[in-house]
Order: structure tokens, then sequence, then C-alpha cells
């Protein structure tokens, strides 16, 4: 069976992907955005702590309860230092601080500015990732932040 137009599903789908955004779903994007490019801004001010965490002291905040109470890193110590790696394409030293948070550093430096510029156009640009990419991409960070949290507790 052969169509002369398209199904209007398809139809439906390709103006609800090239229409004009409205202003708040501008804004949501755009701040969205905004807020990872201030993160990477704040990272590239920061000096990476040689000892691989605490680098958000630097901020004024204080040191990490779990390590202070029970001498072991939590899951999140050393992912300001992994930002702050990633940020000057210290790509080892911020996997070796925190492989979590420099994947969030990495996916950061891609939709900062994705983000930023879609918003600002009022249209997506290129290919928008699916539920299931977003959601494998979430599993995959958690994992290994909690992979190498595991690890290093047994190592001591």
């Amino acid at each position: 069976m052969s169509y002369s137009h398209p199904p209007a599903q398809i139809v439906a789908q390709a103006v609800l992907v090239s229409a004009p955004w409205r202003w708040l779903d501008r804004l949501a994007v755009t701040a969205a955005g905004g807020l990872l490019l201030v993160l990477l801004a704040i990272s590239l001010w920061l000096s990476p702590s040689p000892s691989g965490l605490g680098t958000h002291r630097q901020l004024g905040l204080p040191p990490c309860t779990v390590l202070d109470w029970w001498g072991i890193r939590c899951p999140a110590c050393g992912m300001t230092t992994s930002w702050s790696h990633v940020v000057r394409g210290r790509v080892v030293a911020a996997l070796q601080a925190n492989a979590g948070g420099a994947l969030l550093a990495m996916i950061a430096l891609v939709g900062g500015p994705w983000l930023t510029a879609s918003g600002i156009r009022g249209r997506w640009i290129g290919r928008v990732p699916g539920e299931v990419t977003v959601i494998v991409a979430a599993v995959v960070v958690l994992a290994t932040t909690l992979t190498q949290w595991i690890v290093r507790l047994s190592l001591g």
C-alpha cells in the first residue's frame, strides 16, 4: 500500500519538533544550559586539590562529613576536583578523583552549550537524545560513582 501523504502522526511530530517554543520553554532550557556553563566556569576558577578531594573547600564549604566522622570517602568525594580537572583537559586525573564526576563534567561540557544555544534559538539544535539514552547515561554515571566508591572502600 502506498501513501501520497505521510501519516498524520508523523506530520504532527514533525510540526511539534520544528515549531518554535513558548517563552517559558525557552527560558527553562536556556537556564538549564546556563547553570551547567556556570558550574563549568566555577570549576575552571577553582584549583584542583592535589589530594584528589577537597577542592570544594575553596568555595567556603565545609569538609566532607562522612570523611570527618568515619574516615572514609563518600561517593561524592572528589567530584568538584574531577570537574576542575576536566575543564583543564586532565581526564585521567579527573577519573582518578571521581570517575562519576568526570563523566558528569563531560556531559556538562556538551550539554551546557547545546541547551543554551537551543534555548536561545527556540528550537533543538541537532538530534535530541531519547528518554532511554538519558536514563542509560544517568545509570552509567551512578553505577560508575558507586563502583569506584565500593572499590575504594574495599582497598581501604
